[in-house]
């Protein structure tokens, strides 16, 4: 059986027109000899009646204490309308297709429940139904546990069960349909020249969506990974070929280009930054540790970090930032924190062993007067963090640096 898994997003299937367009690429994949599993979101977004979030509002009028268990069976019930309505459409133009929840596709979780991780994956149902010539459409998004109890898988997570699904039946590709053309050198809001990316390595889209591409959740990504199957990004409203992640390219590895060490640049917005100072501490490493773990038992999350004996460095989200900084303070550390930044990072596999890539991030940037508040790398990654009020020329400026509009 030569599968395709392909995935639409809910505002690829908000009405009937769209639902058009969504059938035909699903029709033409039919036609050329694949058995597509079509992987599917909720419909629209806030406010349209079917979304998620509007499911929420509805019960959390009533109560905002809901438990996490029956939070998930609500949510996972947006995907099953978008599912049926899905089936309806193929089967008003005459295919035989079908819908199967998260639970009956065989797709097993933990009891995290809305941000539940896929154990394993039973495909038994999705092969019956393939081998009956039916066209699978799937829930996507949720799961179930062994102990049958419904569950979601946290942002992006049709992205996840696409590419786990993709891995389990040892698919040809997974199409992820977005609403842009591909994988995009930046963000287009912000940089008018920005490119669609032909090819991209599994490392770098995970690296661009960990720093904020929205285009893919990087846990799909890296699922992929697992078997090597070809992630394609394509858009739904057009026949352009998108962008394909992939370790190869179609004549073999793909080759790193030396004048084009960075392939995108991303950007996560609203962050704060909070300086620590530990140096009349007593014992520093403790200090250290005890910073750390008041952070995760307060469910914060922490980004770019440096650590020094004198001082600990990190960032937070604006929204919990005053939460951290009480509680650093309750401590009795002294907090120095600069609120209203962003992260900017120059993604590229070209980078690594390439000598002065810093050094003309550090032009671009003071060509623009843009202050650097803090940086770190790794080998495919340049990060820096700026005031927010210069996050978009400074996207702009490392975009125009590394000529990534050629």
């Amino acid at each position: 059986m030569k599968y395709l898994v392909q995935k639409f997003g809910g505002t690829s299937l908000a009405n009937s027109e769209l639902r058009e367009m969504v059938a035909q690429k699903i029709i033409r994949a039919k036609n050329e000899g694949y058995s597509p599993v079509v992987v599917v979101s909720a419909i629209g977004r806030q406010g349209d009646p079917y979304a998620t979030d509007t499911l929420l509002e509805f019960v959390e009028k009533i109560s905002p204490d809901i438990p996490p268990r029956e939070l998930d069976t609500l949510m996972s019930c947006g995907e099953i309308i978008s599912g049926v309505a899905m089936v309806a459409t193929l089967r008003a133009k005459g295919y035989n297709a079908v819908f199967l929840t998260g639970s009956q596709a065989g797709i097993i979780t933990d009891d995290c429940f809305t941000d539940a991780h896929i154990q394993e994956i039973n495909p038994a149902l999705i092969h019956k139904y393939a081998h009956q010539d039916a066209i699978v459409i799937v829930a996507g998004f949720q799961g179930v546990t062994k102990d049958g109890d419904v569950t979601t898988l946290g942002r992006g997570g049709s992205d996840t069960t696409a590419a786990a699904l993709g891995v389990a039946l040892n698919a040809e590709a997974i199409d992820i349909y977005t609403d842009v053309d591909g994988i995009m050198t930046a963000d287009p809001r912000i940089v008018d020249d920005a490119k669609t990316l032909n090819v991209v390595t599994y490392n770098e889209i995970v690296q661009l969506a960990h720093e904020g591409a929205k285009v893919i959740h990087p846990r799909a990504v890296e699922i992929a990974m697992q078997k090597n199957i070809p992630l394609r990004v394509k858009c739904t409203f057009s026949d352009a070929p998108g962008t394909l992640v992939t370790a190869q390219s179609e004549n073999g590895p793909i080759e790193i280009q030396k004048d084009k060490v960075i392939t995108g640049i991303a950007h996560i917005p609203n962050v704060t930054q909070l300086k620590i100072i530990t140096a009349n501490y007593p014992e520093i490493e403790d200090a250290h540790l005890k910073i750390f773990k008041a952070m995760a038992l307060a469910g914060i999350s922490v980004d770019f970090i440096n650590v020094y004996p004198e001082a600990v460095i990190f960032t937070v989200k604006d929204q919990v930032s005053a939460k951290a900084i009480e509680i650093l303070q309750n401590m009795g550390f002294a907090v120095e924190a600069v609120p209203g930044c962003a992260k900017v990072s120059a993604v590229g596999a070209g980078m690594a062993g390439v000598p002065g890539v810093m050094a003309r991030i550090v032009e671009a940037l003071a060509e623009e007067k843009i202050k650097i508040l803090q940086t770190a790398d790794s080998h495919s990654t340049i990060w820096c963090l700026v005031k927010q009020a210069d996050m978009e020329r400074a996207i702009r400026a490392l975009h125009k640096k590394f000529k990534l509009n050629e």
